[in-house]
């Protein structure tokens, strides 16, 4: 297997997946740079994407901070950090990487290409974040927000994923003195079998506050979570 170059890889395609163009196309580069591929090329240490990986992932983490802080008002210091590190996590973020084709655009040693590196996640992670830091450099520090966003933040599933929105109720309700009780009431059930909708209504006390559909009870009752926490932030400010 041949080592890939700079020459063979298409960076206006790489920033049009990434939603981002750079002043200095030369940081791009850089945060694409694996350590194997500066070994084998006889660069500098520092010409790997290292140094960049280290700047985005501070960023990463004040944005997902600011992130969290401001979406989840109700939610306890302790539950906040675990929210963060389950976003910025090796895991969401290889993932995020996989979505925009990053190991495609990855400049590897050759035994780190043979070896599967272009799909390994924490090459992948550390990618991201090194785009991260280049971003930042290059567009300031809005412009690296602006990508976060969307990117990592922005995701759908966000809230299903990463957090008990039923436990986060719970929080806020006995936080605002409420003795009233949550409960969970099935509205509707359709489908065959195998392509299931639920639709669960949520009560505290004997108000409804939320309304969920789902594929199974439980997603439809995180959904109806999810609701009753907006409203009731909205209420409780």
């Amino acid at each position: 297997m041949s080592m890939r170059h700079i020459s063979d890889i298409s960076f206006p395609l790489l920033e049009d997946k990434i939603g981002y163009y750079f002043k200095d196309p030369k940081l791009l580069i850089h945060s694409l740079t694996h350590s194997s591929y500066a070994n084998e090329m006889r660069m500098n240490k520092e010409d790997s994407n290292e140094r960049l990986e280290f700047l985005g992932d501070a960023v990463l983490e004040l944005v997902t901070s600011e992130y969290v802080f401001e979406i989840h008002q109700h939610v306890s210091e302790g539950d906040l950090t675990k929210l963060r590190a389950s976003i910025v996590c090796e895991q969401t973020l290889s993932s995020c990487a996989k979505d925009m084709n990053i190991g495609d655009f990855l400049l590897l040693g050759k035994g780190e290409d043979a070896s599967g590196g272009r799909e390994r996640k924490s090459i992948l992670s550390d990618a991201l974040e090194a785009i991260i830091g280049a971003i930042y450099l290059d567009g300031g520090f809005t412009s690296a927000k602006e990508f976060i966003h969307k990117i990592i933040l922005s995701n759908a599933n966000l809230e299903e994923l990463f957090f008990d929105s039923k436990t986060i109720l719970q929080e806020i309700v006995q936080n605002e003195n409420n003795k009233q009780k949550i409960r969970y009431k099935l509205i509707s059930e359709e489908g065959p079998d195998h392509n299931k909708s639920f639709t669960m209504a949520l009560f505290v006390g004997n108000e409804q506050v939320g309304c969920g559909v789902g594929r199974t009870k439980k997603a439809a009752e995180q959904k109806a979570a999810q609701e009753a926490i907006k409203i009731l932030k909205k209420r409780y400010k």
